[in-house]
């Protein structure tokens, strides 16, 4: 007999807690769920009252044999899966699964895993929480339903093989009205006039006072008015303003608020956030990482003091409690914060570390005494002219929390760095030694980051912290939105300058519109967005989903039935898909532009089956209609009838090499050279359309010299055999498949004999 059985859902929190507890406890995981709704057909009896038909899946029946096998064997069974709703779904799906009795089987929850908590939570085990086991049913069946009747809606009407999700398509509407925002907005010049004056420091020498005009001009002639008048005017300081500021601490790590940290100071996306964040909850370094909670445990706030005082001094501590604002706000616990707040580092991969680091900072920030400031605000008036100049400049009395830390932010025009000002007083004449104005542009929206559209998606209440993650990778793995960097380009500017007599103008270069790790939309997302908006404005409104997630909400707290929340949503939506079965238009995002100068036939463009096309001529005209790929970057919803034509250049001939053609194209993996019937991709910085016959055959002979180096050896009794080398080493490719090649043999030794060996050794494996 085992006298106690511990469950857990992941073999890193398995071996964290095993290390805590006697030989009285066996540890053991179930890598995750055990069961899921069935694939086969819906998964749900919805004429049953939307009763799930769970199985578990073929990679999961040798676990579930193996706990089932355990648990028979044991006294008592503790389920310790996490303390959300996710966690208490999968300790009641072990429970049915295995066939537990209640007598012998707890339910202990934490949200740290260290041996006070671990031996805490068995002293005081309780029974599954069928309300938090019920709001994730509700959640997986609605999200079930949702996608199971939308997707092949939209295989018929928009494109097969796409797929919607009830969070997920209202996150896309996020991006296509940011990206449509974007598209309508129409720069507005304006000219920012900024001044350089100088005091006497009263040893012989000048300071520096740079202040900027309170007043934007619209025009270059009014600003070159205003500078024609400073050439005869004085420069006088009217006030000298100075305010005490206080800065406090920004609140512990809530899930939302460590995305958006971890993707401004360490450039990790919201996944890769996720995922680090896992492994250090389960290795025992960080409480549990699904929160919306920012309040911090008595003993974290003790000992976090205790670390202050004795690093910093008394002066530098200020224990506060922060409480949760978020909207809809569930299972309450801590904040994200270190086990032990004694430890400022800690041991693992430098991606562990430098998130830990973020985390321990944070935590012990805010327990610290606000930095204090002092700001001061210098006002300069102008003889002959109404406009002031403003210097502003904070000076650091006490710097505080930010000893430790300081919050980033998504504003992406930062105010520069203030610094001391020159001791000036009323009434103190200064001297002008040189004002500028410069030509400027208003800037456009700007588009969402992962971490900005985390933020949005909290405010709006749409999802909650356990699906942030799950679903920004899903709208990215399903090609609806992309994130990438855009160059920026090089524009000319005006600028005036006056300096002593003589006022000057010229033109300077600035770089503008780089973007770096920008969500983008894609057509077929955006057509996708359309249709949905179109017939189901239910599903795509941002109230609507976030009030369902407050119904679940309610479900986790036993104020309302599930299966009825589900019928009152699903009747009308099925009704819904039916209506648009039957009477929606195909959507393929298709745009007529003009028409083309040659032929006279219409020129249009749409989602073709590899994505999107330009087209000249109708499938019905006697010629058939010639077709052209969209290049990287150009969109259904702004290219023009020009930028149309001339992907009709394409394909074009260079000339030849080795007595066969070159040509240039576009393909379904975007700009080629063809030569001798292989295609060699053209690289980013090669423009199809401007591209050279040397620069052509360049790429070929590079492509060449690779193909050349990348085989490694070959056997002529078995030609389809090939060692190869790879991204990630050398393989054996056979019968397109791939095998590794243990890193205790080299490649170029490998006998056939052995070869086949590695791939029927291989084939025996099974595959998870």
């Amino acid at each position: 007999m085992i006298k106690n059985l511990v469950i857990v859902e992941s073999p890193a929190k398995a071996k964290t807690i095993e290390r805590f507890l006697g030989e009285a406890y066996t540890v053991k995981s179930s890598f995750g769920h055990i069961r899921d709704l069935a694939k086969k057909n819906l998964g749900i009896d919805v004429e049953g009252g939307f009763t799930p038909q769970y199985i578990v899946p073929a990679d999961k029946k040798k676990i579930v044999s193996e706990l089932k096998s355990l648990a028979k064997k044991s006294e008592m069974v503790w389920l310790a899966t996490d303390e959300d709703r996710e966690g208490e779904a999968i300790a009641w799906h072990l429970f049915e699964e295995l066939q537990l009795e209640k007598e012998k089987t707890r339910r202990i929850v934490f949200h740290e895993i260290t041996k006070d908590a671990i031996l805490k939570a068995l002293e005081s085990p309780r029974y599954i929480d069928t309300h938090l086991v019920n709001a994730q049913q509700a959640r997986r069946v609605l999200d079930r339903l949702v996608g199971f009747e939308l997707s092949p809606l939209l295989w018929k009407k928009v494109k097969p093989s796409l797929s919607a999700g009830r969070v997920q398509s209202v996150a896309v509407k996020l991006i296509v009205e940011k990206e449509r925002e974007i598209q309508k907005f129409s720069p507005k010049k304006y000219f920012r006039v900024t001044g350089k004056f100088s005091v006497p420091n009263g040893k012989g020498g000048q300071i520096q006072l740079k202040a900027d005009l309170s007043k934007r001009f619209e025009s270059l002639e009014e600003a070159e008015t205003f500078l024609s008048k400073c050439q005869s005017s004085e420069f006088t300081v009217n006030t000298v303003e100075k305010k005490p500021l206080k800065k406090s601490p920004a609140p512990p790590f809530t899930t939302s608020t460590l995305q958006q940290e971890a993707s401004r100071k360490l450039g990790f996306s919201v996944n890769q956030t996720m995922s680090v964040a896992q492994r250090l909850y389960e290795s025992g370094k960080i409480t549990y990482m699904r929160t919306d909670s920012v309040n911090l445990s008595k003993l974290a706030i003790g000992t976090a003091a205790g670390k202050i005082k004795d690093a910093f001094g008394e002066k530098y501590l200020k224990t506060r409690n922060f409480t949760t604002k978020s909207k809809g706000a569930q299972e309450a616990h801590e904040a994200i914060r270190p086990t032990y707040m004694d430890r400022s580092a800690i041991e693992g991969n430098r991606t562990e570390q430098r998130l830990y680091e973020l985390i321990w900072k944070r935590t012990l920030a805010s327990q610290m005494s606000e930095a204090q400031l002092e700001k001061t605000t210098i006002s300069i008036v102008v003889s002959g002219a109404p406009e002031r100049f403003i210097a502003t400049g904070e000076v650091l009395i006490f710097d505080g929390f930010l000893k430790v830390y300081m919050e980033s932010t998504d504003d992406e025009q930062e105010e520069e760095a203030k610094g001391l000002l020159p001791p000036v007083k009323t009434d103190d004449k200064l001297n002008r030694e040189i004002i500028e104005a410069t030509e400027k542009t208003t800037i456009q929206p700007v588009r969402y980051t992962e971490a900005s559209l985390v933020k949005k998606m909290e405010e709006l209440g749409i999802g909650r912290p356990s699906t942030y993650a799950p679903t920004i990778s899903t709208v990215q793995h399903r090609e609806y939105v992309i994130k990438e960097d855009r160059k920026g380009v090089e524009r000319e500017m005006v600028q005036l300058v006056l300096k002593g007599d003589s006022l000057s103008q010229q033109n300077i270069k600035e770089k503008y519109g780089y973007e770096k790790g920008k969500l983008f939309p894609t057509d077929i997302g955006m057509i996708v967005n359309d249709f949905l908006e179109q017939n189901f404005q239910n599903i795509m409104n941002f109230n609507f989903t976030a009030s369902v997630e407050e119904e679940f909400d309610e479900i986790a707290e036993g104020n309302k039935d599930w299966p009825s929340m589900i019928e009152r949503f699903y009747k009308p939506f099925h009704n819904k898909v039916d209506a648009a079965t039957q009477t929606s238009e195909r959507s393929k995002g298709e745009k007529i532009l003009g028409e083309d100068p040659k032929s006279g036939k219409p020129i249009s463009v749409k989602i073709g089956r590899f994505g999107p096309i330009a087209q000249i001529g109708e499938a019905s005209d006697e010629e058939k209609p010639r077709f052209a790929s969209l290049l990287k970057g150009q969109s259904l919803e702004t290219i023009t009838l020009e930028e149309a034509l001339e992907l009709f250049r394409l394909p074009r001939t260079l000339g030849q090499f080795e007595d066969e053609e070159l040509i240039i194209g576009v393909g379904k993996y975007g700009p080629y050279v063809r030569h001798k019937s292989k295609f060699f991709s053209l690289s980013k910085t090669d423009d199809p359309f401007a591209i050279k016959q040397e620069r052509a055959i360049e790429i070929i002979i590079e492509k060449r010299a690779q193909e050349e180096n990348r085989n490694i050896k070959q056997f002529d009794e078995e030609p389809g055999l090939l060692i190869l080398n790879g991204r990630y080493g050398p393989y054996i490719s056979f019968n397109k498949k791939n095998y590794r090649i243990p890193k205790s043999r080299k490649p170029e030794e490998l006998t056939l004999e052995e070869c086949r060996k590695i791939i029927e050794k291989a084939g025996s494996r099974v595959k998870k």
